[in-house]
């Protein structure tokens, strides 16, 4: 049988170099000729396999050809709006690839790319990823962000902001970020950091604002970690338990600040399935840093991370803790919905910690599975007097 088989596929490559094949099939002559028009003939009838293109790409995303291919892309560009830089041209791009194609039990390594332009004037534009090396015992996480932004601002603590009229400034900023980390145990990771930041206030309507710090700073920290993480896969999370302590120093000779400055960041990250498609995560999340931190390197209360539903800046300090818990629910193969709540604040140190600042943040989202395992998400979030709505790539937590 395994003859005859042979023998058919001998015959088909015929189609391709019949001069080699006809011999092997039995046919010569006018036979070849004869099975060469029957083949021209019924060749429209055969279908051939689709060209790949952007709309394919984009409806067939979710597939992981990441064994297949050495890189595997799928991007789209339409309208963006964000709550602090308004409606825009955005557009986005994810891709997997894997370094080593033989590993399936290793999850792929992912690449996210975005960026945007406002007709508020801003501009955004944002990489970042995670490498998974051979052997599974290494691997790399990176971040670089570039980004003009006309904001609003209240102040550099948590004081001031509760109490200062809004003005107007720009802040440009780049920054960058590199973790190393090496399987010490099973689940269990050491590692070592590099972060690099500048941000630059300019066009800031009071000066005053700023409580005598300068405009402008450049700042380079070192940090080392230890992390016990189980998670199934790092931008969507199915399982899995993810604990992490970070101690980062910014030497004084790194940056223009004038003095050693250090933070610490904590976290801690619960992944539970609950019933057919549902899942709920839990977030705990703290990072403290030195006693009047420059502005740049304080903490915004906000944003795409946590603390959804408030303008990201809004409430500015040296420390924050926040909390949240989630429920996510798969609709279809690749669209859901998830509903959250939460709370947390910002403060200049402990003993100014006050249980009537914790504010409340919660609210509804929809999700689409753009890439495999890598959502587009779109939330409203609502906090105390505020609201919003918040595009990004990838799970919040």
């Amino acid at each position: 049988m395994y003859r005859i088989v042979g023998l058919w596929l001998l015959c088909l490559i015929g189609t391709v170099l019949p001069e080699r094949s006809a011999a092997a099939c039995g046919i010569t002559g006018h036979r070849l000729a004869l099975r060469q028009d029957t083949l021209s003939v019924s060749a429209d009838s055969v279908k051939r396999p689709q060209k790949e293109n952007y709309w394919r790409r984009l409806l067939y995303g979710h597939e992981d050809r990441s064994f297949e291919k050495k890189l595997d892309v799928s991007f789209a560009v339409a309208p963006s709006y964000a709550w602090e830089t308004g409606l825009g041209l955005g557009g986005m791009a994810t891709g997997l690839y894997r370094l080593d194609r033989t590993d399936s039990l290793m999850p792929p390594s992912d690449v996210m790319l975005s960026g945007s332009v406002t007709l508020r004037g801003a501009y955004l534009l944002n990489a970042e990823g995670n490498t998974y090396f051979k052997g599974r015992r290494s691997r790399l996480a990176w971040r670089v962000g570039l980004q003009n932004k006309p904001l609003d601002f209240w102040g550099i603590d948590r004081q001031a902001c509760a109490v200062n009229p809004a003005i107007a400034y720009t802040r440009r900023q780049v920054a960058t970020s590199l973790h190393y980390r090496y399987a010490w145990q099973k689940h269990l990771f050491v590692g070592a950091r590099f972060e690099l930041l500048y941000a630059h206030a300019v066009q800031i309507d009071d000066p005053a604002y700023l409580q005598g710090q300068r405009a402008s700073y450049l700042e380079s920290g070192l940090g080392v970690s230890l992390e016990y993480d189980s998670r199934d896969f790092i931008p969507n999370p199915r399982r899995g338990i993810y604990l992490s302590a970070v101690q980062t120093i910014w030497p004084a000779g790194l940056g223009n600040y004038g003095r050693t400055l250090w933070r610490t960041t904590l976290t801690a990250d619960y992944y539970q399935p609950v019933w057919r498609g549902g899942l709920l995560a839990f977030d705990l999340y703290g990072r403290f840093g030195s006693d009047n931190l420059p502005w740049p390197m304080r903490e915004q209360l906000g944003g795409r991370w946590r603390m959804r539903g408030y303008y990201e800046g809004r409430y500015t300090d040296n420390h924050i803790v926040a909390a949240q818990v989630e429920l996510r629910q798969s609709i279809t193969r690749r669209l859901g919905f998830v509903v959250w709540y939460g709370g947390g604040t910002v403060f200049s140190d402990f003993g100014s910690l006050r249980w009537e600042d914790l504010l409340p943040s919660y609210g509804i989202g929809i999700r689409f599975e753009f890439k495999h395992n890598i959502n587009l998400r779109v939330d409203y979030g609502f906090g105390r007097q505020s609201g919003g709505v918040i595009f990004s790539m990838g799970e919040a937590f």
